[in-house]
């Protein structure tokens, strides 16, 4: 038992010591908060799949610091509102309504059960403006309350650049970013891309590439900007983006 406080003590000093590293301090509350998240995450996980991912240290690396790593391209304290599409598990989003409160947070899934899960995480954490909701991305996406409403866009979801445009755009308002969490291997991806970004309305930022703090693996976030209005045939109906992503 002693060793594997030990290491848990290790694992919490390695994950301050990143988020410092991304200039992010947290409050002993934020941190309380983060474990309160593992321990829910990993408690599920026994009875639903969740993550793959279950260690402590790995946990706080794999999913918490790189949720957060958005910081290496945008800044967060001008973010007022954001969208997570296919946030799973409540990842990047959850981890960025802990490190950042002041935020206003949807988190999409369509599964039903994930939705459940992360809306008694909320509960559990006592937030307020974040709510988890049930549904597709092509069908939210077309609804008045969420389209070309949010500053930030975010995805984790593991799918090509084309498919994720299609689904994240239509979500973000003119001037705001869509931010696609990725590998750092993905300039073919990103070539293919390229016709659907600017058919959606974006434009092609940067890719920003980096390690995670205190470790060597490679991350990317493909940033791009909103700057004029999806047309209204986009998203098209549920499952196009992913069987026939736009290409060119």
């Amino acid at each position: 038992m002693e060793k594997n406080s030990r290491q848990q003590e290790d694992a919490v000093s390695f994950f301050t010591e990143s988020c410092k590293q991304l200039g992010i301090t947290l409050s002993d509350r934020q941190l309380q908060n983060f474990l309160i998240f593992y321990e829910y995450l990993i408690d599920q996980n026994k009875v639903m799949n969740l993550t793959a991912i279950t260690d402590f240290s790995e946990v706080m690396e794999k999913h918490f610091v790189d949720s957060l790593s958005i910081v290496k391209g945008i800044d967060m304290k001008n973010i007022a509102c954001m969208i997570d599409v296919g946030t799973g598990a409540g990842f990047p989003g959850l981890p960025l309504k802990i490190a950042f409160p002041h935020l206003k947070v949807v988190l999409l899934d369509s599964l039903n059960k994930r939705v459940k899960f992360l809306n008694q995480m909320i509960e559990k954490l006592q937030y307020t403006e974040i709510t988890a909701v049930h549904g597709r991305a092509e069908d939210l996406a077309r609804n008045k309350d969420y389209r070309e409403k949010f500053d930030l866009c975010v995805s984790r979801a593991v799918a090509n650049l084309s498919s994720l445009s299609e689904y994240c755009l239509p979500f973000v308002r003119i001037g705001g970013t869509f931010v696609s969490y990725k590998s750092v291997e993905i300039g073919e991806e990103m070539e293919n891309a390229g016709r659907a970004v600017r058919v959606l309305g974006g434009k092609l930022v940067e890719k920003k590439d980096f390690l995670l703090p205190g470790n060597d693996l490679p991350r990317s976030l493909v940033i791009i900007q909103k700057i004029r209005n999806t047309p209204s045939g986009y998203p098209r109906k549920a499952g196009m983006p992913t069987k026939e992503p736009l290409r060119g």
